[in-house]
C-alpha cells in the first residue's frame, strides 16, 4: 500500500513539475493580500508554508516591507525548494530565501535543506520558536492539514502584531448541486466566507480582509496543468494513469461547477485584551432588543440614538444580520453596533450608527470588537461601502478616510475629517456625491 501511495505521489509530482503555479492565484493577488497586512516592519520575517516552487516566496522577498523581506520558505517536496533556490539566485534573491524542507503540520519536525533524509536528518533542528515570525504566509496549502487546524497550530509562530494570510477553497453558493458536493465532500469537505470567518474568530483572530479570488487566478493554474495533461503521451504505468485521470477530473468539475466554488483569502491577526479579543461579537437575536436599547440609553445623554435604533428596524433600511453585540465575559450585551442602507446619489452603501459602549465598559476594546465584527459582516455579504459621522482617530484604526477623498459629502455641515468611508471591495467603482440617509434619521 506504501509503495502504491508512493508511486502516486511520484507520478503527481512528475506531472505538476516547472508549472509556473501549483495552485489558483496570481501576483496580483498575493500583491492585494499583501496591501491588507497594514504596515510592516523595515524587512519583515515572513514564514511561506507550502511554498511549492516558490511564487509567493519570491515576491515576498522583492516586495514585503520597506526594503523586502527575510522569506522561511517551507515544503516537503525537495524538487520544488531546489527550483525556488534557483530562481531566487537568478533574481538576486539568494540572501533573502532560506529553504526548510518540513512538514508545515508538525514543525517541530523540520530538516533545513540539504541534511540527510529519514529521521537522522531532523537531527539539530527543533523547529521554529515562538513569535518567530511578522508574517505566516500560505497561499492555496491550508488546506494540506485543514483550515482550522492551521488556524490553530500557526497561531504560535506570529510575533506580536503580527499577521496570518492563507487562501482557502469554499463555497461561493449558498446550496451547491449534488455533482459539486460529491466531489468535494470526500476530498475536501467545504464551507462559506461566513462559516471560515466564524472559524477564524471562534480562535482568536480579527479579520483584516478578506478577499476572492477571481476566476483569472485559477486559469493561471489550471491553464498550463490542462496543456500538459492533453500533451503527455501517457503510458502504462499505473500511478501515472491515477495521476492524470485526477487531473482531468479536477478540470472537467471546475468546467461543470466552477461557478459554485473558489478561493478566497483571509487576512488575520490574533486578537489581544486590548483590541478586543476579550469581547466576542456576534449578530442581535430578538432576546437582545431590549439589551442593546438599554446599552444605547446609557451610552448617549438623550434617548435619540435608541429611538433610532428602534425606527430603524421598521424601515427599509433595516439589513438582517447587520445589527451586532458583544458579549461581556456574563453573556450580557456590552457593545452595539448597526448598519442600514444609505445612498450616495442613488448608489448604495451602508451607514455605520449608532455604535454604543457600556459606559462601564467603554476602553476596554468592547466597541473596537463590535464595530470590527459588523464590518467584516458587511464585507463577506458582498457590501462594498462603508460610510461614518464620527471621531476620525477612533475610526481610523478600522480603516476610515474622509469621504471627501471620494467626492463623497454629507447633506449638512459638519467637518471634512469627520465624515468617513470605508471601502469594502476595491473592485466596485466608490459613488461620488451626496449622501441620503433613512428617514427615521430625520436629515
Amino acid at each position: 500500500m506504501t509503495d502504491n501511495i508512493n508511486s502516486f505521489k511520484d507520478a503527481f509530482f512528475a506531472l505538476h513539475r516547472g508549472l509556473p503555479r501549483q495552485g489558483p492565484g496570481s501576483d496580483a493577488t498575493t500583491r492585494h493580500l499583501l496591501s491588507q497586512c497594514g504596515p510592516l516592519p523595515e524587512r519583515p520575517r515572513v514564514l511561506d508554508l507550502g511554498c511549492g516552487p516558490g511564487r509567493s516566496a519570491l515576491l515576498l522577498a522583492a516586495e514585503a516591507g520597506e526594503h523586502g523581506a527575510e522569506v522561511t520558505a517551507v515544503d516537503l517536496h525537495a524538487p520544488f525548494l531546489e527550483e525556488l533556490r534557483d530562481a531566487a539566485a537568478a533574481r538576486g534573491l539568494g540572501d533573502r530565501i532560506r529553504t526548510v524542507r518540513a512538514d508545515m503540520g508538525a514543525l517541530g519536525e523540520a530538516a533545513p535543506e540539504g541534511s540527510a533524509d529519514g529521521p537522522d536528518g531532523f537531527e539539530g533542528f527543533e523547529g521554529f520558536a515562538d513569535g518567530s515570525f511578522d508574517l505566516v504566509w500560505a497561499e492555496g496549502s491550508a488546506y494540506l492539514i485543514g483550515f482550522d487546524t492551521a488556524l490553530a497550530r500557526w497561531k504560535r509562530l506570529l510575533a506580536p502584531g503580527g499577521t496570518l494570510v492563507l487562501t482557502e477553497c469554499q463555497w461561493t453558493v449558498e446550496e451547491p448541486s449534488a455533482g459539486a458536493r460529491a466531489f468535494w465532500d470526500e476530498a475536501y469537505p467545504l464551507r462559506t466566507t461566513g462559516g471560515n470567518l466564524a472559524a477564524a474568530q471562534a480562535a482568536g483572530y480579527r479579520v483584516l480582509g478578506v478577499h476572492h479570488l477571481p476566476d483569472s487566478d485559477w486559469a493561471e493554474y489550471y491553464g498550463p496543468l490542462a496543456e500538459r495533461v492533453e500533451s503527455h503521451p501517457g503510458g502504462a504505468d499505473p500511478a501515472t494513469a491515477a495521476a492524470l485521470a485526477g487531473a482531468r477530473e479536477e478540470l472537467a468539475l471546475r468546467s461543470r461547477h466552477g461557478h459554485e466554488y473558489g478561493y478566497t483569502g483571509y487576512v488575520l491577526r490574533p486578537v489581544t485584551a486590548g483590541d478586543g479579543g476579550a469581547w466576542p461579537a456576534r449578530p442581535e437575536t430578538p432576546a437582545d432588543v431590549a439589551a442593546v436599547r438599554a446599552v444605547n440609553l446609557a451610552a448617549f445623554e438623550t434617548p435619540l440614538e435608541a429611538d433610532l435604533v428602534d425606527a430603524l428596524r421598521a424601515d427599509d433600511a433595516w439589513v438582517p444580520g447587520l445589527s451586532y453585540v458583544a458579549e461581556g465575559p456574563d453573556g450580557s450585551v456590552a457593545a452595539h453596533a448597526l448598519l442600514t442602507v444609505c445612498r450616495v446619489d442613488g448608489a448604495r452603501a451602508l451607514a455605520l450608527a449608532p455604535v454604543a459602549a457600556d459606559p462601564a465598559l467603554q476602553r476596554s476594546g468592547a466597541g473596537s470588537s463590535v464595530v470590527r465584527a459588523v464590518l467584516a459582516a458587511a464585507k463577506e455579504r458582498g457590501e462594498s461601502l462603508v460610510l461614518v459621522l464620527g471621531h476620525p482617530e477612533y475610526y481610523a484604526r478600522f480603516g476610515f478616510v474622509p469621504a471627501s477623498h471620494f467626492g463623497i459629502r454629507a447633506p449638512f455641515e459638519v467637518p471634512d475629517e469627520a465624515m468617513m468611508a470605508l471601502v469594502l471591495d476595491d473592485s466596485v467603482p466608490v459613488p461620488a456625491g451626496t449622501i441620503g440617509y433613512p428617514a427615521p434619521f430625520g436629515v
